[in-house]
Parts: C-alpha cells; structure tokens; sequence
C-alpha cells in the first residue's frame, strides 16, 4: 500500500507540475519575443536619430548633451573610473538642458565632432542626475581612458543591452527552474496552486505604533502569507513605512531580507527609512550614486572599514597613480608597461573585493538593491542560493515583470509593494506594449487572484481633501480619506506665509480658453511647448513666492521636454531652488505647491498622451497644500477623464482666466470671431429687452461665486475676470468654494436686501448736509461693492474706487454745485480712467440696456473718456460748449451704431426704427460723416461697419488696437511682417539641399554618359 500511495502521490505531483511548466514555458517564450521587439526598437530608434537627426534636435528630444566638460575623474569601485560631466562654465550655462537621462543608463562618450560609432571615446552607466552635472561610470577602453579637462564632449543615450541580457538570462533560468527555494512561489504567480496563510500570532506587537488600521491590516497579512503578498498604496497613503514595518518584523523573525525597486531613488528612501530604525541594513551600487545620508551604508564604504581597507585603499592609489603616468608618459614601451600594471593591479583588486564583500553581505539583515542590481554577476554571486528568505520588490508596478524574476528567484516568498494606477513601465515599442510587456507583475497577479492577495491602504497624509477627492473617486473607487492632519491644510498654516488668494486656496485652474495662447507648431509631434502658459507660471510662481513660499517648496510639472525647457529657461536663473521636471521624472515626489502645465491648446481638440490617466493621475496627486493647473480647457476636455478633473477643480477650487495674469494679452494676441459677435450681439439684445430685473439681479455675473464654464471661449465684453470664493467661516475646514452656474431665489433675494441696505445708507447721507463724503469700509467684497457703485449712478453721485487687494475701498460724495442728478435727464457721471476691473464690470452691465452689444469694454472705456475730456473743456469755456449743443441740435450728423441704440426707447415706433437704421447702414459710420458706402464702402473687419474711403482704415475710425493685434497674431502664425511681404522662410536645410545636389549631379553624369557624340561635318 505504501508503495502504491508513493506511486500515486507522484503522478499527482508530475500531472500537476507538467502545467505549470507549460504555462511558464509559454510565459518565457511570450516575453522573450516582446523584449527582442522591445531591443530592436530601441536599437533601431538609436540608429536613426545618429544618422538622421541633427545634434541639437537629439538634445531637444533629451536623449543627447552636447558640449560637455570634465568637472573631475577618479577610480571607483572595482576598478571603474567615475566621470562627472558639466555644461561649460565660461559660457554661463549653470544647468543642463532638460533630458531624459537616469540612474541605470547606458550612455556612449564622443567626440565632439558628432554622435557617430567612429567618434565613439567609451560607454557608460550612469550613476547620477542633477540639474547641473551628470556622473558616469565607465569601463576603460583597450587603449586606456584619458579625458582633458579643457576638452568638449557629447553624451548620447544609449540601447541598455545590459539591462536587456540580465533579464534574458533571467527569464532563462526561471524556464528550467526545477528545484530551489523559488518552486513553490513560482506556481503560486502562474496560477496553479493557491496562496497560502499562516498562522499569525494575535499578539503581534508593531514596532511603529503610529500606524493606522489600513496599514496594520496590511503588515499582518503579509506576515500571515506563505508565498506572495501584495501592498497597494495609492499616493500619501504610507506605502514606504508599511513596506519598512513589514522589513522590521521580519528581521525581527531572524529572517534575510532582499529588497529591491525598479528605480535607484526608490531603493535610497527605503535605505533612509530601515537606517533610522537600526536595521543592519547594505546597500548595493556605486557610491557615487547613492544620497549623502546613506553613503555609510554602502557596500563601498562599509568595505572602506573592513579589515582589508588599507591594501584595498593602496591598490587604488597605485592605480590612480600609473593613470596619471600614463597621461605623462611619451614613451610607447612605458605605457604598455604601466597598462600592463594597471591590468594586474585592478585583477588584484577585484579578488580582494570579493572575498571582502562576501562577508559583509553575510552579515547584513537587509541587502538592498535596484532589480538588475540583484543579478548573478554583481556582489551577490558569492552568497549561496537559499541565503535570502524573503524578497520585497518596492514600486513593482513601475518595472518589468522579467526585471523583477531577476530577484525572485532567490527567496520562497514575496511581497510586492506599489500603486498599478500610476505610469506603468517605460517602453519604446508600442507593438510590444499592445501585446502584454507593459503589464506588471503586480497588475497581472491582481487580475489573476483577485483580492485575495491584495490589502489597499486607505488614509493618505499627504494631500488636501480637495485635491485627494478626485483621484480618490476617478482611480480608487472612493475608498481614500485624508487624515486629519492634511484634511484641510493649505500654504498659509506653513509658517511665514501670508494669507493671499493663492496660498487660502487648494485648487486654482487658470482657465486659457480663448486667449489665443496656442501651442508652439512644431516639426515633432511628440514634443510640445505653450510660451503664453510659461509667462502664466511665471506670474504665479511670482505670486506664491511673494507671499513667502520658498522655492524649494514649489514644482513645475509639464508633460513635454519642450515645455520643461522653456520653464528652466525662464524660471532658473531667478530660482534655483526651484523643480521643473516632466511627469515621468517626478514620480514618486511631492512638494507642498504643484504647478502643473497641461501645454495643449489647439482647434482640433487633439491631446495627445495626455490622454494616458495614469499620467495625469501622478501629476495631480505630487501637490500636498495647492495644485495650480495651467490649462486650455475648450481642447483638453475632449478628452472624458481630462473633462473630470476640470470639472471637479471648477466645483472645488477656485477658476480664473488668462486675462487676470496678461492683462497686455487682449491687444496682442486676442482677436473675436465676426460669427460669434453677431450671434453674442443678438443674444445680448434680445436678453436685455426681454429682461426687466433689479439692478441687483443684474449684477449676479461680476458676483464672488460666479463661475466660468469650462471651455467657454470669454469675449471682450464678458468680463475678464470671473472669478472669487464664497466663504463661509474663517478656519481651514470652513472655507467652500461653491460656483452655482445660475443665481437662485435665495441669491436674488439676498441681493435685493443688500442693494436696499447700501441705498438706505445713501440716501441718509444726502439728508445729512454736514457730511461732505460717505466712505464705505474695505471689508466689502466686490458684489458689495459693485452694488454700491450702481447706487451711486441710479443717485447721479460721484463714486471713486481707491486701493488695491484688502485696502479697497468706496467714497462716495455729492456732485459739484451746478450739475444735474441722473434722475433730472442728465447721463450719470462717467467712470474714472483709472477704473478697476469691477468699475468695469458696472459700466458694462449698466450700460448693457442701452449700447449695443458690439461695444467691447475698450470701446465704451473710451467713449467715457472722450464724454469725460468734453465735459472737463465744458467747465473750462461753458459758452463755446453750449454754442456746440445749439449747432448740435440744429445741424442734424450721421448717427453711429452706439448712438441709434442709445437714442432708441420703448416709445419709438418699429417702422421708424427700421427706416433709421436702413439709412444709416447706408453711409459712413464714421461721426459726422455722410458719405455714401453703397458702391463705395469697406467693411471694417472688426467692429463689423461700413465706412467710406477717407475713414475705412481702422487706425482713423478707432480699430488701431484690434488691427495692430491682428498683426501681432499674423506675424507670430505666418511669419509676415505686412501685407505682401510673403510667407516665411522654408528653404530647405543644408543636409537635404546638399543630397539633392548629389542626386543631380548623379543624374547629370548618367546623361552625358548616354549622350552620343556628333560626327563632325567635313570641311
């Protein structure tokens, strides 16, 4: 019976194996395939931008540094000699373009002369980015590396076939995979077996006792798992110190721990964290890489005080030495000596190395290292097999699953620890992408499982509710909730920062709809750039920073290269401190102000990868107290998660136009669509002769709380800024910002009351004789305000509006002895020529019953002005102005469009009306001008009129200013500078001009060689 059980429990065993096998077999076989897609794409890419792409178009594209220098050169670990590279500082250039090079990388080293295979000095890794140098770790070539400092060179990224072998080899093993501490895990991740659970003992005791549920949840079921856990943390959530408590409590067990990430800065943070807490902890990779707080802790600096340190240390100084003899050394003899003895010294080296970092590595608790780092032929191939009993892969959603069977194959249990919500794994072949070979690990064992391998933490620390809120409902199902101490934290509680409108408030879209501030067309469709929503940055960053926010607390996020160009170029020298970085290059960060850029602004509504959500969904989620967002939202909400998160920042943030930061950006690059003045016209009219309302219900447009619809494009008549807060209380949790699209009984009620409250207290100063002028405080908002203005008119007093921001304020006082009161015929007094934005707003609306809706701000601000000067030279000389009123009034002139509509009431007869108006369209609207335009007239493009030939051109009837900015647009679009001077240059560039050349000259050859010779003619 024994015999017969042992018989049957192998068969089960080999029938159950056979699958398995087939399923991994089918999985490696799968991968292999999209990684050589993967490869040749990226060899191919590299290929063509080296003959095909000029120098600076590959720096552009980030994947090239053009004219570097060398800052220093030294030897490092195993031998390698460390390169830092900067731009060249007699030139002033302080910081490197933006780039897309990282940690990991494998970069060549020309000449400066080109990128080409022959000008190739060396490749390297890089081990370090900054914005002001780039270090690399390089192999020696067979004629030795010998750099000048005086020398320039060009970087060029690289196809990383190292990264690539050490996943295929990786791939390979895990195929024939038979028998190790990986068996049982490795049938758990491909779905034959189910995942185990231990026993947990109740009285688990946590060694960071500051944590919430979610997270304790999290630790105890990945203690209790047998073969694979799985964390996921969305952003602020506490994913690192979950990860870090489920390390201690493992060492704690007695357990060796590897633990790995996709990324170098991922593996530093952990390093920090498992530091503080007095984990032996070895961190591998250069020195030169890693952060200054844990250089201690690398296998460089711990072997630097192992017993060995001191032959170690000479061997590099001998090797140093015979470098620098090298570069002295004239003879050809002395030189092969000394590279011989370079040779023999460096193989010394590295045996002593080894045997020195085996023991360390035997010691440590936690060895940490990048995926690829964890490989067979780094530090780790002098330990045994079973050495490690867990693995913990940090950020697995953002590698490769093939990057991360590197260090699973060394440990029988995982825990898998990242947010699959966030950008996924880089790739250059979208082919490849399509297929599978951005699906992480993490994703598939989630879709493969289900909950029951996942615990999700659920209370974030570091966002503003209102921030949390939309990605909480968009990519978490609403499961987030901010905790108490971030809930309702914003700019102002940091220490000394001022309360101002940018930093009491957490969303604030600054909405470019419709100021003409369109994206850069260029050749490339994948980089893009939007100049006016830099000079927007600039003026906010402007803004916080006066308000006390420091730089280092503020980043810059745009999602293409050009555009993060265009911001250092513009932001750095004044701020140094501060970050502009792309998307994918601030994963992972936060910082206490987000600025964030979306670029696209374009008539076809085209967002390009902007439509990726988890790119998005990052860049929102970096903000920790307010989250600016830069953005044309007519293009951008074509796209339905795009138009979410418009929606919710219009809902709970406060919204603004491009007008509020470029006042100068209406004449230069604004002009109206002729259709839409026409359609706007007739709403207008037929809006303000239908409506009837109270002035107070006539103001609800210029109202704190009004709102600007997302995508509406403003018009020059449609106040340039609509935009406030309606706020309730004074405490961080007290403060809403509610924008209802249309006023509510409640609303209109409460303005009636208001306006009769504002008109009572008027009118109690008109009774009070000794009072000469009424000043209303500057604690009014700007509905309060406006309301007093329009009480000031209907009384035909004299209002004045002085200050700026809190210091605002009204006076209001009698007119002068002699005029009439507004109720007496007379026409209220005009505004000042200094009026504000809300004095604006009143003429506008006030006059809105009896202009005509052609009449923009600008128009009817100087139609004020011309009133104003009149009535100055009236006080000055009464009897020539009264002699001009009696010609007036018996010389009949051509009335314009704005005085027929300021001349028509409700007793006019319609059959007149329409006779008035025929006879007007049929001659110059130019003042007094009566000459026919019938056969002879021009139409003024944009403010729609007919005007003879003496005053059709717009500088002389008034249209300098939209003419002159038409201009400016032409100029910018089309590149000519006046009517007839032709298009811009596009000849073609030299490259392409000298081929054709060769192609004609080719061709010319081949017909002459075809020409027959002529016999010549006898004499």
């Amino acid at each position: 019976m024994s015999s017969l059980m042992i018989k049957t429990l192998a068969q089960l065993s080999s029938s159950t194996s056979k699958p398995a096998e087939m399923e991994v077999e089918r999985f490696v076989s799968k991968t292999l395939e999209l990684l050589q897609e993967e490869r040749e794409a990226e060899i191919e890419e590299t290929r063509l931008w080296q003959e095909n792409i000029c120098l600076k178009e590959l720096q552009r594209k980030g994947v090239c540094l053009l004219k570097l220098q060398v800052a220093s050169q030294a030897t490092g670990l195993y031998g390698r000699t460390l390169i830092i590279l900067e731009p060249r500082k007699h030139m002033g250039v302080s910081s490197l373009p933006s780039n897309n090079f990282g940690p990991g990388d494998i970069v060549g080293l020309y000449e400066l002369d080109g990128v080409k295979p022959s000008s190739q000095l060396c490749t390297g890794v890089v081990t370090r980015v900054s914005q002001s140098a780039i270090t690399l770790a390089c192999e020696d070539s067979q004629d030795g590396l010998s750099l000048d400092t005086d020398t320039l060179y060009n970087l060029m990224k690289l196809a990383n076939d190292v990264t690539y072998k050490r996943m295929i080899k990786a791939l390979t093993t895990l195929n024939g995979y038979s028998s190790g501490p990986a068996s049982n895990l490795i049938s758990v991740l491909f779905g034959y077996s189910q995942p185990g659970c231990n026993s947990q003992p109740s009285d688990l005791c946590f060694l960071n006792t500051n944590l919430d549920d979610s997270q304790r949840e999290a630790v105890s079921f990945a203690l209790s798992q047998r073969e694979v856990a799985v964390i996921h943390g969305p952003p602020g959530t506490g994913k690192t110190t979950t990860v870090v408590e489920i390390i201690l409590q493992a060492v704690k067990q007695g357990l060796k721990v590897l633990c790995c990430a996709g990324s170098n800065v991922a593996v530093d943070n952990l390093v920090e964290r498992l530091a503080k807490a007095k984990a032996k902890v070895l961190r591998l990779g250069h020195p030169a890489r890693l952060l200054e707080s844990i250089q201690k802790h690398s296998l460089d600096a711990v072997l630097a005080h192992s017993d060995n340190t001191n032959i170690i240390g000479d061997i590099r100084k001998d090797i140093d030495k015979a470098l620098m003899g090298m570069k002295k050394m004239r003879d050809k003899g002395e030189k092969i000596h000394l590279k011989r003895e370079v040779g023999e010294l460096r193989k010394e080296l590295r045996t002593r190395e080894a045997a020195a970092i085996t023991e360390i590595l035997k010691r440590a608790d936690v060895v940490l290292a990048t995926n690829t780092g964890a490989n067979d032929n780094g530090p780790l191939k002098g330990l045994p097999v079973e050495h490690f009993d867990w693995v913990v892969i940090d950020e697995c959603a953002q590698a490769l699953e093939s990057s991360c069977w590197i260090p699973l194959l060394r440990a029988r249990k995982c825990i898998l620890a990242g947010d699959y919500k966030q950008l996924p794994p880089t790739i250059k072949s979208q082919t490849a992408a399509s297929k599978g070979l951005s699906v992480s690990l993490m994703e598939r064992l989630i879709q493969q499982h289900g909950e029951s391998v996942v615990r999700m933490l659920t209370v974030q620390y570091r966002m503003n509710s209102n921030i949390m809120t939309w990605a909480s409902e968009q990519m978490y199902q609403g499961k987030l909730t901010a905790h108490s101490s971030v809930e309702n934290h914003l700019l102002r509680d940091m220490p000394g920062i001022a309360s101002v409108e940018e930093t009491i408030t957490p969303l604030l879209l600054i909405d470019t709809a419709g100021c003409g501030l369109n994206e850069m067309e260029v050749t490339d469709e994948q980089s893009k750039g939007n100049q006016g929503e830099v000079d927007i940055v600039e003026l906010h960053i402007k803004a916080l920073t006066d308000a006390g926010v420091k730089p280092k607390d503020i980043a810059v996020i745009a999602p293409y290269n050009l555009q993060v160009d265009l911001l250092r170029q513009r932001l750095l020298l004044r701020y140094p401190a501060l970050e502009i970085k792309s998307v994918d290059g601030f994963q992972g960060r936060e910082k206490e102000a987000v600025v964030l850029t979306l670029v696209r602004s374009n008539r076809k509504g085209e967002v390009g990868f902007l439509s990726d959500d988890r790119r998005i969904n990052v860049a929102v989620t970096r903000a920790r107290r307010h989250l600016a967002l830069v953005c044309d939202t007519q293009t951008v909400t074509t796209h339905a998660f795009l138009q979410s998160l418009i929606q919710h920042m219009t809902r709970h943030g406060d919204v603004r136009t491009a007008f509020e930061y470029l006042q100068d950006i209406v004449p230069q690059n604004y002009t109206r669509d002729h259709k839409d003045t026409k359609a706007n016209r007739t709403k207008t009219s037929a809006s303000s002769s239908s409506s009837s309302t109270p002035s107070s219900q006539l103001t609800r447009r210029g109202q704190p709380g009004s709102k600007v619809e997302p995508g509406h494009q403003l018009t020059s008549e449609g106040n340039r800024s609509q935009r406030g807060r309606q706020q309730t209380g004074s405490g961080p949790g007290t403060r809403s910002w509610a924008r209802p699209s249309t006023p509510t009984e409640e609303d209109l009620r409460r303005d009636r009351v208001q306006y009769q409250e504002i008109k009572d207290k008027v009118e109690r100063f008109l009774q009070d004789a000794a009072q000469d002028e009424l000043r209303f405080p500057p604690t009014l908002n700007s509905h309060d305000r406006l309301l007093v203005h329009q009480v000031a008119e209907e009384l035909g007093l004299n209002h004045e509006s002085q200050g700026e921001g809190k210091d605002r304020c009204i006076t209001v006082c009698r007119p002068p002895a002699g005029t009439h009161q507004a109720g007496e015929g007379q026409e209220p007094e005009p505004l000042q020529p200094a009026a504000s934005l809300e004095e604006k707003k009143i003429s506008c609306s006030a006059g809105s019953s009896h202009q005509s809706a052609a009449i923009d701000l600008k128009s009817l601000h100087l139609e004020r002005m011309r009133r104003e000067q009149e009535k100055r030279e009236s006080k000055k000389n009464p009897e020539t102005q009264a002699s001009k009123k009696a010609k007036a009034n018996t010389k009949k002139t051509k009335p314009g469009a704005c005085e027929l509509a300021m001349a028509a009431t409700v007793d006019d007869d319609f059959d007149s009306l329409i006779d008035a108006v025929v006879k007007a369209e049929r001659v110059c609207s130019f003042v007094k001008c009566k000459t026919s335009v019938i056969h002879l007239g021009q139409l003024c493009p944009f403010c729609n009129r007919q005007y003879c030939l003496g005053h059709h051109i717009p500088e002389v009837h008034g249209c300098g200013d939209q003419a002159k900015a038409s201009a400016r647009m032409r100029i910018s679009r089309e590149g000519v500078l006046y009517a007839g001077s032709g298009p811009k240059d596009k000849s073609l560039d030299a490259n392409k001009k000298a081929y054709l050349h060769r192609k004609l000259d080719s061709k010319l050859k081949d017909m002459e060689k075809q020409r027959k010779t002529r016999a010549k003619e006898s004499q």
